[in-house]
């Protein structure tokens, strides 16, 4: 690490244990280290999140683009009827 920023951080008693332990058993060299496993894993959930908005805005513009909707009951009628005769089609090859 060419360049670290030292910041200092508080922590409730039950995560400050939690880091001590996972150095005391060598889980982890250092808090520090603890600490910067930890952020890279929130970046990450961060940037699923924002991947997951902007993949459910993309749903939603499809859904809207695709036409008015119809009824469940009517869309799974006209369903079952597709599927019914393409199985009577390939019954009769």
């Amino acid at each position: 690490m060419a360049h670290v920023e030292k910041i200092s951080v508080a922590l409730p008693p039950e995560l400050a244990v939690m880091l001590r332990e996972a150095v005391d058993t060598g889980e982890y060299a250092s808090a520090s280290e603890v600490m910067r496993e930890a952020l890279r894993d929130w970046q990450r959930r961060r940037s699923a999140r924002v991947e997951a908005i902007a993949d459910l805005g993309r749903l939603w513009d499809e859904g809207l683009d695709s036409g008015a909707s119809s009824e469940g009951a009517e869309a799974f009628a006209r369903i079952r009827r597709g599927l019914n005769a393409r199985i009577a089609g390939q019954a009769g090859e």
